[in-house]
């Protein structure tokens, strides 16, 4: 079982490469990466480039994880929805990232309530977004440079998401495990959880 629609492919340098890292990281190789494998080099590069996009708003890992976790459930994509859930859950606590995944926000400030807000409608819908949107955003103390820079962020994100999703990953049963319950109970959505 590959945990995806696709075949895994044959085992390259690369793909071992990209294998490792998850058995040495968390002990298992995550389904996700299973479907990666068909392009590790492609990978690689998305997620260096969401990393470009961040690092110039000097976002906190908490709020990356906010934008994350907004954003993935959204989508309705389970499986973000759960590792950065979990995330975010060990980088504040559980109870708010259970907020940001079923949208109360409980536990966040107005900023982190405005990026949330933001990751949302970037997500579902870009093009209903306003000018009074980004006045919001501004208003919570982030300046245009850093609104362009979470907008980049979360766009990839979404990309990461999509793929994921369209090809059928499912999340991880040690994922789903590993997270908080208040987590795992936020995450109503998408595909379930292997078991």
């Amino acid at each position: 079982m590959t945990g995806s629609f696709l075949r895994e492919p044959p085992v390259s340098a690369d793909v071992r490469a990209l294998y490792d890292e998850d058995l040495e990281d968390d002990g298992y190789v995550w389904n996700v990466s299973r479907l990666w494998a068909h392009q590790p080099g492609t990978l690689k590069q998305l997620f260096g480039l969401m990393s470009q996009a961040f690092t110039p708003a000097g976002l906190t890992f908490r709020q990356r994880g906010i934008l994350v976790t907004a954003a993935a459930s959204a989508l309705g994509d389970s499986y973000c929805s759960l590792a950065w859930g979990g995330k975010l859950g060990k980088a504040s606590d559980a109870a708010t990232a259970a907020g940001v995944l079923n949208g109360s926000d409980a536990g966040l400030t107005d900023q982190e309530k405005a990026m949330a807000a933001w990751a949302r409608k970037v997500a579902t819908d870009p093009n209903a977004t306003t000018p009074a949107d980004i006045q919001a955003l501004r208003d919570s103390g982030l300046d245009d440079g850093q609104i362009f820079a979470i907008t980049s962020f979360v766009a990839l994100r979404l990309a990461f998401s999509t793929i994921n999703d369209a090809l059928g990953a499912q999340p991880d049963a040690q994922l789903a495990l590993s997270v908080p319950q208040e987590v795992r109970a936020a995450v109503t959505y998408g595909r379930p959880a292997a078991t």
